[in-house]
């Protein structure tokens, strides 16, 4: 199983953040909470089961074995992790 981390290119309220996906909800929700992001943060939309993580968050994440995916290098792989992530939110996981 993997947990990904995308590039922290999306603004919001003066900071940038990046999205965390994995390949099961139960490593998503672990690795979340070892980088200290509470369970309400998960956010388990049509976009997809993840979590944001602020900008200076993401090298934490990646220290602790993240795999990096960018939106503009990664394309297949992203569309791959999103689209599992869609998957998942669409079976309502918690």
């Amino acid at each position: 199983m993997t947990v990904y981390i995308d590039d922290a290119v999306w603004p919001w309220r003066g900071r940038r953040w990046a999205h965390l996906m994995a390949d099961s909800l139960d490593e998503l929700h672990a690795f979340a909470a070892a980088l200290g992001i509470p369970r309400r943060a998960f956010q388990n939309k049509r976009s997809g089961a993840h979590y944001d993580v602020p900008a200076e968050l993401r090298a934490q994440a990646l220290a602790l074995g993240a795999r990096p995916i960018s939106r503009h290098r990664d394309r297949d792989e992203v569309r791959r992790v999103i689209a599992q992530a869609k998957a998942q939110a669409a079976q309502g996981g918690a």
